[in-house]
């Protein structure tokens, strides 16, 4: 059974820096990444890394977020610096699984930034 444990999160002002992780179980898995959906807003990608270590980020976060994985343990870190008011949402873990590409969901986890 694939699980999904998230962790991280907070509040913290505008310029700050907070970290989310997560650690995933249950299977192998090809890709790992976060998402975020703020109120009213459709869920979107944010960061993402394969397990050769290519990396995705939406535009609106280079530069300032990085994500980094540990194949190993099955963990994945988002480092946000820099953050901004619009970063607020909640940031969902997401892992794909070797093979069959099946998409799983941690539970979430709130970034508040406050300006």
């Amino acid at each position: 059974q694939v699980q999904l444990v998230e962790s991280g999160g907070g509040l913290v002002q505008a310029g700050g820096s907070l970290r989310v992780s997560c650690a995933a179980s249950g299977s192998i898995f090809s890709a790992m990444g976060w998402y975020r959906q703020a109120p009213g807003k459709q869920r979107e990608l944010v960061a993402s890394i394969s397990s050769a270590g290519s990396t995705i980020y939406t535009d609106s976060v280079k530069g300032r977020f990085t994500i980094s994985a540990d194949n190993a343990k099955n963990t994945v870190r988002l480092q946000m610096n820099s953050l901004k008011p619009e970063d607020t949402a909640v940031y969902y873990c997401n892992a794909v699984t070797r093979g069959l590409s099946r998409s799983y969901w941690g539970q979430g986890t709130q970034v508040t930034v406050s300006s």
